[in-house]
């Protein structure tokens, strides 16, 4: 048995902030919205997706902002984003870190950047 990769990466949002997400992944990240089946639409959150990119955002009923634990997006222009994020009112942190509009932290990274 070996393991082969990630399916998903699974985030918690806030109740109600579908269109925040919205706004966030496909808006500034470009992150296409993928409809969730329907026996999971009813529980609310968003499902983003492009190719073997899979974020899931789940509701969290007493959700907190994630202060450690966060993705890291490969992006071709670290730059670029950095200054659409700051722009959108996401806060700029050291090392390409930022919190997203709930607060969450996440990172971007160049793709063509070695590990």
């Amino acid at each position: 048995m070996a393991l082969l990769g990630l399916d998903h990466v699974q985030l918690a949002m806030p109740a109600g902030g579908e269109d925040q997400a919205r706004a966030f992944y496909s808006g500034l990240l470009g992150i296409p919205e993928r409809e969730k089946p329907a026996n999971l639409a009813r529980r609310g959150g968003c499902w983003f997706e492009a190719g073997a990119l899979k974020v899931h955002l789940g509701v969290e009923a007493d959700f907190r902002p994630a202060l450690k634990a966060h993705p890291a997006f490969l992006v071709d222009d670290v730059a670029a984003l950095a200054k659409n994020l700051k722009a959108a009112g996401c806060r700029l942190l050291k090392m390409s870190r930022f919190r997203d509009m709930s607060g969450s932290m996440s990172m971007i990274r160049s793709a063509t950047a070695s590990s």
